[in-house]
């Protein structure tokens, strides 16, 4: 149950019985606890389009509300604003019930979420790792929540680049092992064909082989994709993110395609011809000049680009993928790109009118010197070496608390706290901003991080163990008396409206807010109110709190990708 949506109902049923007519009932959580657990702010609004005291609306409101059992009596405050207490008796039922903490949506639709889509050409580094682990992450919530998600790794396989790889891959003989540092055998191509004339040739002809489908040449450039692909994917398993080889579908499977979206266009008549290529203009894309921009889909040499490939993707995901909503993880300086693409694509008929195409940018992940994120030398730090260095701290840290442990369990707690704590570092920021990238406050045991959850989550553990209770053989009612019980249990009940408003909105940082408060309200609630130690029916109703929270709390991680331990 979305409790948010629920009074919202119920307030606007009330408001729509006031006015006459539907208005929004703007109900929020509380900004502060003495006002209750939610407001309900849309009187002031209606109340001035209609020219009456917003008092006297909240008052009538009030009157036609139906919330007996939902909330205590609800209360008028300021000019007009109704405060709203969750009953205690409302809660502990919730809490007691045996329902998932997260439903199903009733209107399931299918969702493409394209993401991660590195470069195969070269090693996966850290400007792939929020696009990965976001689209990852919004992809576990909406399937969640009973959406039909099609995951989409549109990674860049095709190109001029490749022609001169396979090349430097047949003259070295190059194996696996020599393939293994992706990014040396890049530079040692690159260099060759900025050097050696007689080598950038042949680079030339092996593009145009590949692209005509001469046999060696595909197979050479698949052997190629192979090995570059399983990199990748050895990168995908240790981040915990849920891509696989089959969610791949790359430039090179919408080759055939290209030719068609060209042709479509030109009978739509929206091609022109500008210095040779063929273009599209769009009238409400103009630049500073106030010159109409091109989206350019076919070169003077015949050749086609990103944009020819975009429009081809969107045709497959509408016509073979049956996609409602379209989520497009890439960083903020695409913004333009796909807002033209979208455009050009309904304006060609390419997608249905109700497909939702939406392009959800973010910002760069920043060094301590507020540039990109960079090596000390100034290189690009490639994604498997900051992996190493999260669980190496990680494990430095782990020893430090409890050197106790052996050491393998120390080991695998290390690689959980690292990784974890690397992706929520990124999760938990708005994903428009541009952050900076700090080893010593991700890992920090305090504030809004990974490790400060996961050790929330111990903790709870560690109840049931020091008790020696099984929380599954907990069977009595939760009595919600106290106000740290109550505060815990209506943020534990919050757990689906925070899930449903990240995936309708594509932040996750929303679903990180809600666990960290959960985790909070979890210490302020281990602090108030003995467990262990009280009599047997507060006890056993306090031990099904705790295993509410602990369910929240790796269900909620578990969303982001990030795992929980049983000690840290």
């Amino acid at each position: 149950m979305n409790i948010r949506t629920l009074l919202s109902e119920r307030i606007e049923a009330a408001l729509a019985a006031s006015l006459g007519e539907p208005a929004p009932a703007v109900v929020q959580p509380a900004s502060k606890p003495e006002f209750g657990d939610y407001q309900a702010n849309g009187i002031m609004g209606a109340a001035k389009r209609i020219r009456q005291n917003p008092r006297a609306l909240a008052e009538q409101v009030l009157r036609h509300a139906n919330l007996d059992g939902i909330t205590a009596p609800p209360e008028i405050a300021g000019p007009g604003f109704i405060n709203l207490r969750l009953d205690d008796g409302f809660l502990a039922s919730r809490i007691t019930a045996d329902a998932a903490l997260l439903a199903a949506t009733d209107a399931p639709e299918t969702v493409v979420v394209d993401y991660s889509s590195p470069n195969l050409a070269k090693e996966m580094h850290v400007g792939h790792l929020r696009s990965t682990i976001i689209g990852d992450a919004l992809a576990r919530i909406l399937e969640a929540l009973g959406h039909h998600v099609i995951r989409q790794n549109h990674v860049g396989d095709w190109g001029t680049q490749f022609g001169m790889l396979l090349t430097h891959m047949t003259d070295t003989g190059a194996d696996s092992g020599q393939l293994k540092d992706l990014e040396t055998f890049y530079r040692e191509a690159k260099r060759r064909f900025d050097e050696d004339p007689e080598f950038a040739q042949r680079s030339r002809r092996t593009v145009v082989a590949l692209q005509s489908g001469d046999a060696d040449a595909r197979a050479r450039w698949q052997r190629f994709i192979d090995i570059s692909l399983s990199y990748c994917q050895a990168l995908y398993d240790r981040l915990g993110v849920t891509l696989s080889r089959d969610d791949v579908h790359a430039e090179s499977a919408y080759n055939d395609d290209l030719a068609q979206v060209v042709a479509v266009l030109d009978q739509e008549g929206l091609l022109q011809v500008s210095d040779g290529a063929r273009c599209v203009f769009l009238e409400e894309f103009t630049g500073k000049d106030g010159q109409p921009l091109p989206v350019i889909v076919q070169k003077s040499d015949g050749g086609y680009l990103y944009a020819t490939t975009d429009l081809a993707a969107l045709r497959y995901r509408a016509g073979t993928l049956h996609a409602d909503r379209v989520l497009y993880l890439t960083d903020a300086r695409q913004a333009l790109h796909f807002r033209q693409i979208f455009a050009v694509a309904r304006r060609a008929g390419f997608v249905p009118p109700g497909m939702r195409l939406e392009h959800m940018p973010f910002g760069a992940m920043l060094g301590s010197d507020g540039k990109p994120f960079k090596t000390r030398e100034g290189g690009v730090v490639k994604l498997d070496e900051l992996l190493d260095e999260a669980e190496s701290r990680a494990y430095a840290l782990v020893t430090e608390k409890s050197p106790e442990l052996p050491e393998a369990e120390r080991r695998q707690i290390a690689r959980t706290v690292g990784i974890g704590a690397v992706k929520y570092a990124d999760l938990s920021k708005n994903r428009t901003s541009d952050y900076v990238f700090d080893w010593d406050q991700m890992l920090a045991l305090d504030g809004n991080t990974a490790p400060y959850l996961q050790y929330a989550y111990t903790r709870i553990r560690s109840v049931f163990r020091r008790g020696d209770v099984d929380p599954e053989t907990l069977t009595g009612a939760v009595q919600v008396r106290e106000p740290a019980e109550h505060a815990l249990a209506v943020q534990i009940l919050r757990l689906q409206e925070a899930a449903e408003q990240a995936a309708a909105d594509g932040f996750p940082h929303y679903l990180c807010s809600y666990l960290f408060e959960l985790a909070t309200q979890f210490m302020r609630f281990y602090e108030a109110c003995p467990i262990l130690n009280a009599d047997d029916r507060t006890r056993d109703s306090r031990l099904r709190l705790c295993a509410r929270a602990g369910e929240a709390l790796k269900l909620g991680l578990g969303l982001l990708g990030i795992e929980t331990v049983e000690r840290m």
